[in-house]
């Protein structure tokens, strides 16, 4: 459900600029007390975010957060450093954030954001110069090939759901609504960003026009898209821009999102792809639309799935973007579409590769791309030509998180994490096979940090399920790891509910910081999760206790009858959102399996987080049909039956309830509702509420106290 990235968050934290009176936090050449993983050293970890390599290969620009809890604030900096890695250099010396940044003029200066205008300078951080004094704040910003124009995205008001207030009553608090989709993420929707095309003078860059003008869609999409979702032409004539044309329940209840093309010249925008005479099939908004007339297989063609970031070859006649099939189902296997500028057509060049498309670029060539997805559990780095022949280049037990050319596409700049390595940047010149690529790391953000610690082991095991399949299980061991003793352990129920269990990083759901603790770890593949084949991916809609629930205990119990060191009598479960969510079910359905639980920021009650979302499509995708239908599926009907909340009953197991107030994904009432179930029914509870938090943690201090309340609710119970 909540395909997350790190640098998100990141950038979240950082929306607002630092005061010039700000210390300048900058990286913490700390010294441990210990060899042990500390919420403390996670957070003076640098944490690496958008990268750019120059035109001609030669240097990589790219930016770094630093935090500090006692400001509870970040500071992003801009570094720059040869292709090799060689002769790094921080370019950042004042302590506003500075982000952004990218190569322009054709490699003699970079461009970047900082106090929400656009700024340059050289590449060595000299002759620093303000290119806009725009009106309002620029959020992003996208040079064309030729230099003479850039994209700006700006945030205009936008009161088509929440009406205006009076101007007369200009202290007035109350948001009158009119539809659906009135809250995203974690604010209420009283502004949205379009994209404004600008002129590049001798005097500076002009505040642009809206190429949306007029028009009350977003672009980028809410919440996470940036300027990724548009590309320029290679003539400069043109912008592919990714949008999702609707308002209100019909946004509410759809993925449905496209690549429009407009010209510059003319103004003109063509959809790619819908044809112009298309309409959209009514549809009934309180029942999934799996089954509906708009992903019948006649109107596939017209792509009703999430279609988005486009990007024009090198030679200017395709566009690629990625693509889901079926509309409603954010979660729908993500394929990489080409598009024939010449002639109109739509090729999908990995439907051999049964997995999601993470990333993509081009080959310099125009005739082939490469992409990264996840398979088995890692997220590696595959080509493919136009005939969807795709091979595998990378064989690591790394997750690779972003993709680039370098050196004129004779190497790859791409970033890459594990559970045992925060994000670094990487060089990859790609072989004929997974032995011939050469993988080069680049940065040692943290490498000071690494080195003073110690980590657990990761193992891989491979569990079968009480339906006879094999499942993937990570086993994370503690450091100075003994067979002989016996461990309390933690199984960890995965979000989603279909995101992958791969080689993650995390700066709070951390596996190396729980091991630390002297915990071992159980992380499964449970059903529901990409990277195993079809099937197995779509195994948990509409059945979210059924399989994968099971796959859980398949997990736990083959680590108790098996792993000699794990403690049968101290076994947590732990996880978050759709692992919040399996928390709050096993909580009824563990037969005293379990000592303890945590629980953050899941549903409790389903009927209520039902319209309590603000993203109906996926409750109309996962549950089939809105609670008060009469008509409901059997599986629908079997979903609202298994609401965790209808079995507080059988809960008896202490259990730690976290929310944020600011998640209106999945609100916080779910969270409050969960712990005053428990302590109305007599169970040990503790509920960590932030009043200041959405679906994540962002906050350092918030960040710590996250950590603290964790390890001392699971110590006081797995530790006696």
């Amino acid at each position: 459900m909540y395909k997350t990235l790190i640098m998100a968050a990141a950038m979240f934290l950082a929306g607002g600029t630092m005061k010039a009176q700000t210390v300048n936090i900058g990286k913490n050449n700390i010294k441990l007390s210990s060899d042990r993983l500390t919420p403390e050293a996670l957070w003076a970890m640098g944490r690496i975010g958008s990268t750019d390599a120059s035109p001609d290969g030669k240097k990589v620009v790219y930016t770094v957060a630093y935090y500090s809890v006692k400001e509870n604030k970040g500071h992003h900096v801009i570094y720059v450093m040869d292709a090799d890695g060689k002769n790094n250099k921080k370019l950042t010396t004042s302590a506003k954030n500075e982000t952004d940044p990218v190569w322009i003029e054709n490699g003699q200066r970079v461009a970047f954001l900082t106090d929400g205008q656009l700024w340059s300078m050289n590449a060595d951080g000299t002759d620093r110069k303000q290119l806009t004094k725009d009106s309002k704040d620029i959020e992003g910003f996208k040079f064309s090939p030729d230099g003479k124009k850039v994209i700006l995205i700006k945030s205009m008001p936008f009161h088509e759901i929440i009406k205006e207030n009076p101007s007369d009553l200009p202290k007035a608090t109350g948001r009158r609504v009119t539809d659906l989709a009135y809250r995203h993420w974690d604010h209420y929707v009283e502004s949205i960003q379009h994209p404004y095309v600008a002129e590049v003078t001798a005097n500076g860059i002009t505040e642009g026009k809206d190429i949306l003008e007029g028009e009350p869609y977003e672009c980028p999409m809410e919440p996470f898209g940036g300027v990724e979702q548009l590309d320029w032409s290679k003539d400069s004539k043109k912008i592919a821009y990714t949008c999702r044309k609707k308002t209100g329940r019909d946004y509410a209840i759809s993925t449905d999102s496209d690549i429009y093309l407009y010209d510059i010249e003319n103004g003109t925008t063509v959809n790619l792809c819908k044809p112009a005479d298309y309409v959209a099939p009514k549809v009934d908004p309180s029942k999934t639309l799996r089954d509906q007339a708009v992903n019948a297989p006649e109107n596939l063609k017209n792509n009703p799935g999430y279609d988005q970031n486009p990007q024009f070859s090198p030679d200017g006649r395709y566009v690629a973007w990625l693509s889901m099939a079926r509309d409603g189902y954010e979660a729908d296997r993500q394929r990489l579409c080409v598009y024939d500028l010449t002639n109109g057509t739509k090729n999908y060049v990995t439907e051999r590769f049964d997995s999601n498309v993470d990333d993509f670029v081009w080959n310099s060539d125009s005739k082939k791309l490469y992409f990264i997805g996840c398979w088995y559990a890692t997220v590696n780095l595959y080509e493919t030509n136009f005939k969807g022949e795709h091979r595998q280049l990378t064989d690591d037990v790394m997750d690779f998180g972003s993709i680039q050319l370098l050196n004129n596409g004779k190497q790859l700049l791409m970033k890459r994490h594990s559970m045992s390595q925060g994000d670094e940047i990487y060089a990859v010149t790609p072989g004929k096979n997974i032995k011939a690529t050469k993988v080069e790391q680049l940065t040692f953000e943290n490498k000071h940090i690494y080195d003073q610690l110690e980590f657990g082991k990761i193992e891989e095991r491979w569990v079968t399920t009480t339906d006879g399949k094999k499942e993937q299980v990570w086993i994370i061991l503690p450091p100075h790891f003994d067979a002989n003793k016996k461990y309390p352990t933690l199984l960890y129920c995965e979000g989603g509910p279909q995101s992958p269990v791969s080689q993650f990083w995390s700066y709070r759901w951390n596996f190396q910081i729980m091991a630390a603790h002297d915990y071992v770890i159980v992380a499964p593949n449970r059903r529901g999760l990409p990277g195993y084949g079809h099937a197995w991916n779509e195994a948990i809609s509409s059945d979210w206790t059924g399989q994968c629930m099971n796959d859980y205990l398949s997990a736990i119990d083959d680590a108790v009858a098996n792993l000699p060191f794990v403690d049968k009598d101290r076994l947590g479960a732990v996880g978050a959102s759709f692992g919040g969510f399996s928390v709050y079910y096993l909580a009824g359905h563990h037969d005293k399996r379990f000592k303890c639980f945590i629980a953050h920021d899941g549903a409790f009650n389903l009927e209520s987080m039902y319209t309590d979302t603000e993203e109906v499509w996926f409750s109309n995708w996962e549950y089939d049909d809105a609670y008060w239908n009469k008509d409901q599926t059997a599986a629908a009907k079997r979903t609202y039956d298994n609401s965790p909340h209808k079995f507080v009953d059988k809960w008896d197991t202490p259990i730690l309830c976290i929310h944020g107030e600011m998640d209106y994904r999945i609100n916080g009432n779910q969270g409050m509702g969960a712990f005053n179930a428990a302590r109305l029914k007599g169970i040990e509870a503790e509920l960590l509420i932030f009043p200041d938090e959405n679906h994540w943690v962002l906050k350092p201090q918030n960040g710590i106290l996250w950590q603290r309340t964790f390890f001392n609710w699971l110590d006081r119970w797995l530790k006696k």
